[in-house]
């Protein structure tokens, strides 16, 4: 059974985290990332951390944040503790483990990478080792051509032979190829989910590597989460984080989950160099970010 959530893993889950089992909480009732963000600061600015706010003297504290998130609306999440048991039973009973970038165990490439920004919440499973190994992170588009498909089997293969982890998302098309390439050829893979990590880590084919430790799945929203396209835009940073360089295989001009993780990497963070397949024919999606300084 996996180890269970530390102290502030748990503030944290209260404040913003689902918890499927209490369907009667709305998502608006919820802290927002900016929302929990701005609390982390104030509980920084008292020395404190979320898990004070859960401590038996945590009454005061709640007082004096009540400037950034209200008293009442404080009182109410973190009133949601009986919801976390069941839950996380539910979650270790399939071997997933969630982490807080207070933790320790919270992979240092996002949260050095991100500050801030990196997601509250990781929630994965596998072996959480292959997180701190960097490598290459493989993206592309979901209805991709056979040619580049199979592009992408290839890079996921010649990766694995070479010890290099693949870091992709897991959607159809050219992610999953990649992963399928480098975890047929023996090697590591790290998908990192914007929907439907519980669902993942019960499928047949993800088991056996999961617990061969080359594979390992994370995802920064709830393991029963449904697919959202905000969250999957969203994510592309963490893909982008957790590598040491990024390879577009294919993607659309100007739209698209692909292209703007793409295009925010070549803008703003510049995590690693950005690489583009040399597509045969006119793509100008890709042409688009060799334009933007992708090599």
């Amino acid at each position: 059974m996996t180890q269970g959530p530390s102290e502030n893993t748990k503030a944290t889950l209260l404040l913003t985290a689902p918890l499927i089992s209490g369907r009667d909480t709305r998502a608006q009732d919820l802290l927002t990332p900016g929302e929990f963000k701005r609390l982390e600061r104030r509980l920084h600015e008292l020395n404190h951390e979320p898990a004070d706010l859960i401590s038996s003297d945590a009454a005061g504290l709640i007082q004096e944040c009540g400037d950034v998130v209200s008293s009442d609306q404080l009182e109410q999440l973190l009133g949601r503790s009986f919801l976390l048991g069941p839950v996380v039973e539910s979650w270790q009973a399939r071997s997933i483990w969630v982490t807080n970038r207070n933790d320790s165990e919270y992979p240092e490439a996002v949260s050095s990478k991100l500050g801030e920004d990196a997601p509250a919440l990781l929630y994965g499973c596998g072996d959480r080792g292959l997180l701190e190994t960097g490598g290459l992170a493989v993206v592309g588009s979901r209805n991709a051509d056979a040619e580049a498909m199979a592009f992408a089997e290839q890079v996921g293969s010649q990766a694995a032979g070479s010890g290099i982890t693949i870091v992709s998302g897991g959607a159809r098309g050219i992610d999953q190829m990649a992963m399928l390439g480098a975890a047929n050829s023996g090697g590591n893979v790290v998908g990192v989910l914007a929907d439907g990590l519980q669902g993942a880590v019960i499928n047949r084919d993800n088991r056996e590597v999961l617990m061969d430790g080359t594979l390992c799945l994370i995802s920064p929203y709830d393991p029963n989460a449904g697919f959202n396209v905000g969250n999957a835009m969203q994510r592309n940073k963490v893909i982008y984080a957790l590598a040491h360089a990024g390879l577009v295989i294919s993607t659309d001009l100007g739209k698209g989950g692909t292209w703007s993780g793409a295009k925010e990497q070549l803008d703003r963070f510049h995590f690693g160099p950005v690489f583009v397949r040399d597509a045969p024919g006119v793509s100008p999606g890709l042409d688009g970010l060799r334009a933007k300084g992708a090599t």
